[in-house]
């Protein structure tokens, strides 16, 4: 429907004789418009707890969270989706699967490393 209506519009447009450069300028001004009015639309934040549903490209980001249990000191403490990926030091296989939610738990040799959530904007 909104293509038909563009489609009208440019037909009325080349009938009424107006010259090319005035079409251009009415068709950035109404792509101005509609880029303007979507800046404006308020994003949605998405809270996905659940490591398998957390988009992979996500999970070690600064947009994730694991929650981190000292063992030595019994604290615990919460770090973001870069230092846990640094925690993960060599071992390739538990980087691999927690990016790809087969695990969401890990173990260093001082601390329980656990997933607790990504929050992100759609």
């Amino acid at each position: 429907m909104k293509n038909k209506d563009n489609n009208n519009d440019i037909e009325e447009m080349l009938l009424s004789n107006t010259s090319l450069d005035e079409l251009i300028k009415k068709k950035i001004e109404r792509e101005f418009v509609t880029e303007l009015e979507q800046a404006k639309r308020p994003k949605e934040k998405k809270h996905i707890t659940d490591i398998t549903k957390a988009p992979k490209n996500l999970i070690f980001s600064r947009q994730s969270v694991f929650k981190v249990f000292n063992r030595i000191n019994k604290s615990e403490t919460y770090i973001n989706g870069v230092q846990a990926e640094a925690l993960t030091g060599t071992q390739n296989s538990i980087h691999d699967k927690l990016q790809n939610g087969e695990i969401s738990t890990f173990v260093t040799k001082d601390a329980y490393i656990k997933f607790e959530y990504v929050e992100f904007y759609e």
